[in-house]
């Protein structure tokens, strides 16, 4: 068995006081349990540390070296709780974010100026990916997560939702119409994505439901790449509203269908490994993620 924290300070502090009396009043303990502690620490060693009589204590060859060590590893473990508790005051260090790209360039991104005044000592590294990776494997510490979660090894904390909007831009609806039923959209260029079905399940209201499954005419593995081509005027997109909201301000996408929007709002979750307790570098970043999120998302 391993020798334990607690019987390395009552070896230091009986040595330190010069008496067994002395050490149990330091450390609110009972002589008779300082003394047991002794004996057990004695044990597992398989040695002599103190040679004790009714008088006097004396350290032996073995109990002089032991108490070098053990006094090192004592002030070390008192230094390492006081960095951690300084931590935890003044969160630093480096973090390792990931998130698809279109979420990085739209809500990450814009704000790190205003994120890096407030956590100076936090050193960001932020990766860009449009499918799921592997946290450990990516050597990554939190990864921002839209739709439905499916891995259960990791733990998830909500940051709320996002909106989804059906854009077009003025040059496409000029050139081709505007749809004015949900029907409509068959004799329309839709532009989609090229994998995962359920973001190609648009928040419309049909006869067949409240989320219409579309087939794109075109399609791309990215958000943005969407977003450029509807811009482009290519064809009719469906994209979060943390994408679209600025283009719909300045006039370069109009809301399609709005009557027919079901609402539906897709999730946003961090997600991280099953730590007991989150480092505080990572909570300031989700509290401050959330925040700015709030602000929009879930319109």
């Amino acid at each position: 068995m391993k020798t334990r924290s607690d019987e390395l300070q009552v070896f230091v502090a009986v040595i330190e006081g010069g008496s067994i009396s002395a050490a149990a009043e330091q450390l609110g303990l009972t002589p008779s349990g300082v003394s047991r502690t002794l004996s057990r620490l004695e044990s597992r060693l398989q040695t002599t540390l103190l040679n004790r009589t009714t008088r006097r204590m004396e350290l032996t060859e073995e109990g002089r070296f032991f108490l070098d060590q053990a006094r090192d590893i004592l002030e070390r473990m008192g230094a390492l709780e006081e960095h951690l508790v300084q931590s935890r005051q003044r969160p630093s260090g480096r973090l390792r974010v990931n998130a698809a790209s279109p979420f990085m360039l739209h809500m990450v991104v814009p704000h790190i100026g205003e994120f890096r005044q407030r956590y100076p000592d936090i050193q960001l590294e932020l990766t860009s990916s449009d499918w799921n990776i592997d946290l450990l494997e990516q050597n990554t510490d939190v990864a921002i997560r839209i739709g439905e979660l499916s891995d259960s090894s990791l733990r998830a904390r909500s940051l709320g939702c996002c909106a989804l909007n059906v854009v077009a831009s003025p040059a496409y609806l000029t050139r081709h119409g505007r749809p004015s039923s949900v029907a409509d959209l068959a004799g329309h260029t839709l532009l989609g994505f090229t994998q995962v079905d359920s973001l190609n399940a648009w928040p419309l209201r049909h006869t067949g439901g409240d989320r219409l499954q579309i087939r794109p005419t075109i399609a791309a593995s990215s958000g943005d790449t969407l977003r450029h081509l509807a811009l482009a005027g290519e064809g009719i997109a469906c994209l979060s509203h943390f994408m679209t909201h600025e283009d719909i301000r300045l006039g370069h996408f109009e809301v399609l269908l709005a009557d027919a929007n079901s609402g539906y709002r897709r999730p946003i979750n961090a997600v991280y490994y099953r730590n007991s307790r989150l480092a505080l570098r990572i909570e300031c970043f989700l509290d401050f993620l959330q925040e700015k999120l709030e602000a929009y998302a879930c319109r």
